[in-house]
């Protein structure tokens, strides 16, 4: 399969366009890397980004930005971060990714934990996470031509977590995330969150 990969230098697509490039021919993109570079904010650049690839069998996001913070601290900006980056922009890859996405193809969107089991701080992220899940479920039903999505709930990396001053104990290395992106391509799953624990 042709699999477009967003986020793939990232700390979990890097680990996603590993495994699968196993068996399978993957597209890079990135922010500022890859084979392309993708703003996943800007329609735009979406749209010049899909008539640059072409047809597609496979498209995984694992990009998106969000706000962590305290909620008497977060801003409106804070919260349109997430709105705009991590929820429309992915949201717009499924939108406009539907006219170059080959019969039986699929979408794999990147969510979070944070969306059932939030915590301090997560106000924003939790919104984000919670919105992309419900937006999965729904598209999932209007799809057409064989086509599905799901959404991959990841913990907290420890590569993550340890960039961010946490401690990483209870986290994941986002390697062990990988085997959930490849479950949602290779499987029959439809309108799935697909939680990364159960996969790893």
């Amino acid at each position: 399969m042709k699999i477009i990969v967003i986020g793939a230098t990232g700390t979990i697509g890097k680990h996603v366009v590993t495994l699968l490039e196993k068996g399978h021919a993957v597209i890079k993109v990135g922010h500022r890397n890859g084979d392309y570079q993708v703003d996943i904010a800007s329609k735009d650049s979406i749209e010049k980004l899909f008539k640059q690839v072409g047809k597609f069998d496979a498209l995984v996001s694992t990009s998106g930005l969000a706000k962590f913070g305290a909620l008497q601290d977060l801003t409106d900006q804070d919260y349109m971060l997430g709105v705009m980056n991590k929820l429309m922009g992915q949201v717009n890859l499924v939108r406009a990714g539907r006219n170059y996405i080959n019969d039986m193809g699929s979408f794999t969107l990147t969510s979070g934990v944070l969306s059932q089991e939030p915590m301090r701080g997560s106000a924003s992220i939790s919104m984000v996470n919670a919105a992309l899940e419900g937006f999965v479920k729904a598209a999932a039903l209007e799809m057409e031509r064989g086509v599905r999505i799901n959404v991959v709930s990841p913990v907290f990396a420890k590569e993550t977590m340890a960039m961010m001053g946490m401690d990483s104990a209870q986290g994941m290395p986002a390697a062990q995330f990988a085997p959930s992106y490849r479950e949602s391509i290779e499987g029959t799953r439809n309108g799935d969150v697909l939680d990364v624990r159960k996969f790893s």
